[in-house]
Formats: structure tokens, sequence, C-alpha cells
């Protein structure tokens, strides 16, 4: 931002949110299977992290 003359806007953060609903027998297999959905398709993991939260409906 500094080099476009834009100085005064700091702590830009970029980023993806991704929702998504999932029926499992308890909330530790939930949260295995949307870890492995993360690793396997949804974050690319050379450049992201992320986090989840498991939330009942």
């Amino acid at each position: 931002m500094k080099n476009l003359g834009l100085a005064e806007i700091q702590n830009i953060r970029i980023g993806k949110h991704i929702s998504l609903q999932i029926e499992a027998e308890s909330a530790d297999i939930a949260e295995q299977k949307v870890d492995q959905a993360c690793k396997s398709l949804l974050a690319n993991l050379i450049m992201e992290s992320y986090t989840f939260k498991i939330a009942q409906l």
C-alpha cells in the first residue's frame, strides 16, 4: 500500500470463507471429516492456513 501512496492502510487480510453442512455421529467425527476436506481440497496448504469451527444446528 505504501508504494501505491496509501501508507495509511495497514493490516490487510485477504482470505476466503467457506461454509458447509455435515452430518456426523459426533462432533469429533465431524471435526475429522472437515479437517480431511480442508487438507484434501478446500485449502492450498502451500500458501494458505485454515481454521474451522463446528456448530450444531
